[in-house]
């Protein structure tokens, strides 16, 4: 395949408003659409093919890694006209593979996302730690660059990213943005966290907690007076602060239970589901807002239910809402069908017993 060929793809998939491209050996060219995955009318890719897009890719990156020797890799891939991607290649059954994520050019806004007005809000937080989180693929990065848009648009202060890798580029407009790439312009995210400290920011961005070091840095600098965005490959809250509180030894699991009730801000859980209508996917949330009733459940967390009871009841007041209210909300606006709802509720029988009190 050549550079032209492998470009033209990238178009398509563009054009096509394909979400991932997959570029696998003995397979052709796949587009995944509307959580479809879609062969295109070509022939298998070979081995040495998908090696020669894998040198195109890092040559773009200008990556020193060696596609002979390279076994997983996270890199950015741009196309000027066309847009960016972000590209995970790896080794299976000896040979290269690719997936590539299309990206927008531009930043999305929080009306482009259909997200509700209480994520403006938690935006507009001052100081302390706010959690996105769901699976692989769930849109947790686009809604976090929507937050940080936002921020760049409404308020001048220094926003520091750390992103593995960088996938929307965001200009400078009220605000001053700092973007680094894990891998290129840092080791990793513990230390880029650490040394973001020391780069006068307002906001810090850490594209993903997965290890107790950067757990342990977010909550210190959301503790000294900064607001940390990040995400979490959790379902909902009651799992994000069971994962954040495993991260820790045991001995200390209560200090970090305090430390959460008093840096926390909230968490944005995110499903996607397919349209009613067959026309791409909408946005499920799960949304709590630390209020002094979410801090003591966070001081005691007895039971997980209790928490989205409290979800549950604090829709009007605070504007926090369960998985299953959202669902609801999504049906009733014909946005998604009630096959989708219940398997995606997250107790189907209890989602359809409150349909019928309605």
């Amino acid at each position: 395949m050549t550079r032209e060929e492998f470009h033209k793809i990238l178009r398509y998939a563009v054009e096509t408003k394909a979400s991932d491209v997959h570029l696998k050996v003995a397979t052709p060219p796949t587009f995944r659409i509307d959580g479809v995955l879609r062969a295109l009318q070509m022939p298998p890719l070979r081995p040495d093919e998908t090696l020669e897009l894998t040198r195109l890719v890092l040559d773009r990156a200008r990556s020193a890694l060696d596609p002979d020797t390279l076994n997983d890799a996270d890199l950015a891939y741009a196309l000027p006209g066309v847009g960016r991607f972000r590209v995970n290649v790896f080794r299976q059954r000896g040979a290269l593979s690719l997936i590539m994520r299309t990206i927008s050019d531009k930043p999305p806004t929080f009306e482009d996302l259909g997200l509700p007005p209480i994520v403006r809000k938690i935006a507009d937080e001052e100081r302390g730690l706010v959690l996105v989180t769901g699976a692989t693929g769930t849109g947790k990065t686009s809604t976090l660059a929507a937050m940080v848009h936002h921020i760049n648009q409404t308020q001048p202060v220094h926003i520091v990213t750390i992103e593995d890798p960088i996938e929307y580029l965001h200009a400078n407009v009220k605000a001053s943005v700092s973007q680094r790439e894990v891998g290129s312009d840092t080791a990793g995210f513990a230390v880029a966290l650490r040394a973001a400290l020391r780069q006068d920011p307002d906001v810090i961005l850490v594209g993903e907690i997965r290890d107790h070091e950067t757990a342990d840095i977010a909550l210190k600098s959301a503790e000294t007076g900064h607001l940390v965005l990040s995400t979490v490959h959790t379902p909902d809250a009651p799992k994000t602060i069971d994962r954040l509180l495993a991260l820790f030894p045991p001995e200390e699991q209560q200090l970090v239970r305090q430390r959460l009730a008093d840096n926390l801000r909230a968490t944005i859980s995110q499903r996607l589901l397919p349209r009613a209508d067959g026309k791409g996917r909408v946005v499920a949330l799960e949304i709590m807002v630390v209020t002094g009733t979410v801090r003591e459940w966070l001081l005691e967390m007895t039971k997980a239910q209790t928490v989205i009871d409290i979800i549950e009841k604090s829709r009007d007041q605070y504007g926090m809402q369960t998985f299953d209210q959202c669902l609801r909300d999504l049906l009733r606006a014909g946005l998604i069908t009630l096959d989708d709802a219940k398997a995606a509720a997250t107790s189907p029988a209890d989602f359809v017993r409150a349909l019928h009190f309605e």
